[in-house]
C-alpha cells in the first residue's frame, strides 16, 4: 500500500501561500532522518540565500544613512539560525515536519536546529513555486514584528567584546576554531574565543563567523555585560 501523504492545506493557510506545486512544500517539510524521499537539505541551502538577499535588500531601502558597519548586525539578527527557528514555531512548522520516528521520538519536532532548517527550505519552496516576488512579500510578512521591534542596531558582541577589553587597557580576545564538521552543504564551526586572563567560552554556528559572534556573546554574559 503506498504511503499515505500528510495534508498540508492547514500549513499553506498559515504560510499564507497556496502551492501550485506541492510537492515543494512536502519535500522542505522533509527531514532528512526519513530517508525513503528527498529531504529538504537543498532547498534550506537555497533559503538561506534568499533570506539573506531579501533581508539585506530591506535594511537598505529602511536605513539609507546607516553604513555597512550598522547594518552588518542588524542582518545577522534577522538571518539567524535562532530566529528562523522562533518564525518557524510561530507557524507551527514543526507538527506537520516528516521525520524517522527516533527522530520525532526525542524532540525533533521542536529542536530549534531542524526548526530553522525546515523554514530556509519553505522559503526555497515557495521562491520556486512562485518567484522571487512571493519569497519576499513571504519573508517581509512574517519577519515584520521584527523590522518594528529592532530600532537601534544592535551591538555586534565581537565588536562589544573588543571594546570591553581596550577599555580595560588588555590585548584583544583570541579566536581559535575548534573543529568542523557536518556535510559540505551545511558545515558547523566550533570556535573559541579566549581573554588574556584565560578566561574563554566556546560555541558552533554554520560560519566561522557566527561562531565567533555567539562565543563572544556568551563570553560578554559571563563577564557580566549586558549584549
Amino acid at each position: 500500500m503506498p504511503r499515505r501523504l500528510p495534508p498540508l492545506d492547514g500549513l499553506q493557510a498559515s504560510l499564507g501561500h497556496p502551492f501550485k506545486d506541492i510537492a515543494l512544500l512536502r519535500e522542505a517539510m522533509t527531514h532528512s532522518s526519513a530517508q525513503s524521499v528527498s529531504s529538504n537539505e537543498r532547498l534550506e541551502f537555497l533559503g538561506d540565500r534568499i533570506l539573506g538577499l531579501v533581508i539585506a535588500e530591506a535594511l537598505i531601502e529602511r536605513h539609507p544613512d546607516e553604513s555597512e558597519g550598522s547594518l552588518a548586525p542588524r542582518l545577522n539578527a534577522f538571518v539567524s539560525r535562532e530566529t528562523c527557528a522562533v518564525i518557524a514555531e510561530r507557524l507551527s512548522l514543526g507538527e506537520h515536519m516528516v521525520m524517522a520516528r527516533a527522530e520525532a521520538q526525542s524532540g525533533g519536532r521542536r529542536k530549534p536546529a531542524l526548526l530553522a532548517n525546515a523554514m530556509e527550505a519553505v522559503i526555497a519552496a515557495i521562491y520556486l513555486d512562485a518567484g522571487i516576488g512571493a519569497a519576499r512579500g513571504f519573508i517581509l510578512t512574517h519577519w515584520a514584528h521584527l523590522f518594528a521591534a529592532q530600532t537601534a542596531a544592535p551591538v555586534d558582541p565581537k565588536t562589544a567584546l573588543q571594546e570591553w577589553a581596550q577599555a580595560r587597557g588588555r590585548p584583544l580576545p583570541v579566536y581559535e576554531t575548534v573543529s568542523q564538521d557536518g556535510p559540505d552543504h551545511a558545515p558547523r564551526f566550533t570556535v573559541r574565543v579566549t581573554l588574556d586572563t584565560g578566561q574563554s567560552a566556546e560555541s558552533s554556528g554554520p560560519s566561522k563567523r557566527a561562531g565567533e559572534r555567539e562565543s563572544a556573546r556568551l563570553l560578554l554574559i559571563d563577564l557580566g555585560q549586558a549584549v
